[in-house]
């Protein structure tokens, strides 16, 4: 079978719940090898993604290492029979970069998504301008005909809670309803926007005001992503050396902990939104 030169992040994360199954058994990659009869170069390209499996396969590893965990092992199950060999992110390879594709990818097959932001308008909830406003803010200064490559896919990222498919909570610190990408006018938009989208069934937008001193560091910018199950559960986190996954079981119950601390301390839905409308006013008296 010829090995995958790119694996998807779900082939990825299969493999890593493989090796993580493994390793809770106690058992040495040749060991494995060993009780299933093959080469341990094999067990290597499994839990690499490089290699798929079979769900039977998928079974007997489980069986092997005293899984008992039955969600768990259907749910991998259905990452194996998910024959898509990836989705509308696919026409952006090659003109943006891995990152950009994997938080697309992550994203479509999430059933639930939380966020928390801090200095800016969480992607899935920015306009167009704001999002051209972000990019053109980049350094070194991008091309304009990247901004705009770069604000489009962010748009259409969006369809995936427009669909009213997928739950998604956003925190936003008061400190990205202020901030002013692309000036006032693009703000009083922007903060328009949540508005409207708060108001949709499966969205939720929370404020966390300045004056609470019970929320992470201001680099805790991330997004709880929730799989099937929750030992399948990922945070995406952006920083300046790209884009961040996390999804060993400490690092997924720390964010866990995180985004109950912040929800205890932001401001109620209903309060949000009308928040978000009393800055929207100052914006708009900026240009009026």
């Amino acid at each position: 079978m010829a090995l995958r030169s790119n694996p998807t992040l779900r082939q990825l994360r299969l493999g890593a719940e493989l090796r993580r199954m493994r390793e809770q058994a106690g058992l040495g990659g040749s060991q494995l090898a060993r009780a299933l009869g093959i080469n341990p170069a094999h067990v290597t390209q499994m839990e690499s993604g490089r290699t798929g499996i079979s769900v039977e396969r998928l079974r007997t590893i489980a069986a092997l290492c005293m899984c008992v965990n039955e969600p768990l092992i259907d749910a991998l199950a259905d990452i194996i029979t998910d024959r898509d060999k990836g989705g509308w992110w696919e026409e952006y390879r090659g003109n943006l970069s891995q990152d950009f594709l994997e938080v697309a990818e992550i994203e479509a097959h999430a059933r639930g998504l939380s966020v928390y932001t801090m200095a800016f308008i969480h992607g899935l909830l920015q306009t167009n301008a704001y999002a051209s406003a972000v990019f053109a803010r980049s350094y070194p200064p991008l091309p304009g005909h990247e901004v705009d490559l770069r604000a489009a896919f962010r748009l259409r990222r969006q369809h995936i809670i427009r669909s009213e498919a997928t739950p998604y909570t956003a925190y936003i610190h008061e400190a990205a309803l202020r901030m002013q990408f692309g000036g006032a006018k693009v703000q009083a938009e922007q903060l328009g926007a949540l508005v409207e989208a708060s108001e949709r069934p499966n969205i939720s937008i929370r404020v966390v005001l300045f004056d609470v001193d019970m929320i992470p560091l201001p680099n805790e910018n991330f997004t709880y992503v929730e799989g099937p199950v929750q030992e399948l559960d990922t945070v995406q986190s952006d920083s300046g050396v790209g884009n961040l996954l996390f999804d060993a079981p400490a690092h997924t119950a720390r964010f866990r902990s995180l985004l109950a601390r912040i929800d205890s301390a932001a401001l109620s839905g209903e309060e949000s939104r009308e928040f978000i409308r009393s800055i929207k006013k100052d914006m708009e008296s900026k240009y009026a």
